[in-house]
């Protein structure tokens, strides 16, 4: 394209259009006190009639250019392929913009409240003994009615929950998931009241807490020693006889023999996590001041049984014990005690406000450290209670200042390394789909992520509530908002946002696991009972399972993301009421605080900041 460029004076008239030079930042470019103006003629614009495009220009001292186009069909080329270039441009920015909208939007469309409302449900799934009429769960009935009438024990052991998918009921298992779902209602009281669910979670924790009452009976005229029972239902100690593992068999077809694992009150650990489970449930129910005294008294007893100071008492593993936790030692085999008797008297500290307990608690926490293995340093699970321990001490010495000598009790130092530990991505194995492996030779890694998910959430509402924005341990530095995404990175992998497009928890979402191992969920409800032979033709079925399992947590996929949706392969498909009530504390954590209140402190966390403390005001001198 060519063009003559002439000069004209202000008086010759010319069909122009007049274009002010701009700068390379976008601006207009002023003289010293009067503008530039370049006029084009492009003799392509239609002639205005009514003489304004005639005027001299307002500009005095202009410079007029007449542009003349030489080659018309060249210049028409031109400007049709700038507009399209610009149009193209265009659509790119907005589906650029939309792509980005929707990928937002999908992440943030995992709907906590339904995923919460349904992981609760799982509970409901795992109950034995008498259920009520109204039960959630429709392919699940009475069962377990003769529990703890086993050969010489005659004891009430009807109740509480089977621990997975098999028809055991754990005692060491069923007291950390009294105790967890206990601090997640401590702690977040109002956020379950907001969506509807906490006559729900109290009502799973009590089924749990008036289990664990039945297990411990102190030590009368007639026995010297306390006894504790650790489970029921196993393998049959060795016999030939169909038993809870050898048989696929719903729980309410149970007619095989239930053993009965019983211990004394040197099993430590195990009734360590029975003081925790009971006392933070007495929290929950404080408002029923009868049962809530027996939980703490009951607490109480058995953990100064299990601490008490005389020779020919030896605390120990209760897992090491035979008769006590030889049938447990496959699924729950407990590394050390120390950890658990912590755990207890904190816990008891909470309920009482007796400084004595809180006393053992930080006195004893170092010989704790030194027992606990490295392969789960960092770990909050049912074996290890350090983890979740020093973040309630830490609380502690945020919001209740106790004074010496707990000041280097309650130190953060174990905290803060936690929390860095979290955002580091040098200390952390994570999977190329972003799913954090803490255990990574253990398999059913979902449980572990949970757990971590709840504990760094959580923390970053403690450090909100001190109006603080962020942590350190030695030289690195971690802020609340990445706290909070690193949970929620691991909530919603859980929930479908990994490799495999599944949620691993079942009837969450449009694909999730339809062949969980559980024995009551692969079995048809039809009013008919079924045997054992009856029951292994649904173990070995490739169909899917005919009762949905609503809101079990499977095991997860392995170290590569693949999972293997297969009844047979426990460590992908099998839900446990400890796994899954660590994902009702991500979720309870994570969940959006109710709109139209604010917390006792002003802040809108929907967090307690207080009520764990509510009776420490009784604290006495050690």
């Amino acid at each position: 394209m060519s063009a003559v460029m002439s000069e004209t004076s202000e008086s010759q008239i010319h069909s122009v259009r007049f274009v002010h030079t701009v700068s390379g930042a976008g601006r207009l470019l002023p003289s010293a006190s009067r503008w530039n103006s370049i006029e084009l003629d492009f003799n392509l614009l239609p002639q205005a009639s009514n003489g304004y495009d005639s005027l001299p220009s307002r500009f005095s001292k202009s410079i007029d250019f007449n542009l003349t186009i030489s080659d018309k069909a060249c210049f028409k080329r031109c400007v049709y392929v700038s507009i399209l270039v610009v149009v193209f441009v265009l659509v790119l920015v907005v589906l650029v913009h939309f792509l980005t909208h929707k990928k937002q939007s999908d992440g943030d469309s995992k709907d906590l409240r339904l995923a919460l409302s349904q992981a609760l449900l799982f509970f409901d799934a795992q109950k034995s003994g008498h259920l009520r009429q109204n039960s959630t769960i429709n392919f699940h009935g009475n069962s377990g009615l003769n529990d703890g009438k086993d050969g010489n024990t005659n004891a009430d052991l009807v109740g509480g929950f089977y621990d997975s998918g098999n028809n055991i009921k754990f005692s060491f298992s069923t007291a950390y998931t009294v105790t967890l779902l206990s601090w997640t209602v401590v702690e977040y009281q109002q956020k379950y009241a907001d969506i509807g669910e906490l006559d729900h979670v109290k009502d799973i924790i009590k089924w749990g807490s008036d289990y664990l009452l039945k297990l411990f009976i102190p030590p009368n005229s007639g026995s010297d020693s306390a006894l504790l029972y650790s489970q029921v239902g196993g393998s049959g100690n060795g016999t030939n006889q169909e038993n809870d593992l050898s048989c696929w068999q719903r729980p309410e077809d149970m007619s095989y023999p239930r053993p009965v694992s019983v211990c004394d009150d040197t099993a430590a650990d195990l009734a360590g996590e029975i003081v925790a489970g009971m006392s933070a449930a007495s929290i929950v129910f404080s408002g029923n001041k009868e049962y809530s005294r027996k939980l703490v008294q009951t607490a109480e007893e058995l953990f100064n049984l299990a601490t008490r100071q005389d020779p020919y008492h030896v605390p120990g593993i209760y897992t090491e014990n035979d008769a006590c936790g030889g049938q447990a030692r496959d699924f729950y085999k407990s590394s050390s005690y120390i950890d658990e008797l912590v755990w207890g008297g904190t816990w008891l500290f909470f309920a009482t406000g007796n400084s004595t307990y809180l006393k053992y608690a930080t006195d004893n926490f170092a010989a704790a450290e030194e027992e606990e293995l490295q392969s789960e340093k960092w770990i909050f699970y049912w074996n290890n209670k350090l983890t979740a321990n020093a973040i309630l001490l830490t609380r502690i010495r945020y919001f209740s200042d106790l004074g010496y000598p707990y000041e280097d009790a309650l130190s953060t130092n174990r905290t803060d390394l936690l929390m860095c530990s979290y955002v580091s991505k040098h200390k952390l194995t994570v999977t190329n789909g972003g799913l954090v492996l803490l255990k990574p030779n253990a398999g059913a890694p979902l449980q572990y992520a949970a757990t971590a998910s709840f504990l760094s959430k959580l923390y970053s509402d403690y450090l909100q509530m001190l109006s603080r924005t962020s942590g350190s341990c030695n030289s690195a530095v971690f802020s609340v908002e990445t706290l909070q995404a690193f949970a929620m990175s691991q909530v919603y992998y859980i929930l479908g946002d990994n490799p495999m497009k599944i949620s691993y928890m079942v009837g969450n979402g449009d694909h999730y696991p339809t062949h969980v191992h559980h024995r009551g969920a692969s079995i048809p409800w039809d009013g008919k009972q079924h045997s054992c032979y009856e029951g292994s033709a649904y173990l070995n079925s490739k169909g899917e399972n005919p009762n949905k399992l609503v809101g079990a947590m499977v095991g997860g996929p392995d170290n590569n993301d693949i999972f293997l949706d297969d009844r047979n392969k426990p460590l992908f498909t099998e839900p446990s009421i400890s796994s899954n009530a660590g994902l009702v504390a991500a979720l309870i954590a994570l969940l959006d605080p109710p709109n139209n209140s604010a917390d006792s402190d002003g802040t809108h966390l929907g967090i307690d900041k207080m009520g764990i403390f509510k009776n420490v005001h009784l604290t006495s001198s050690p």
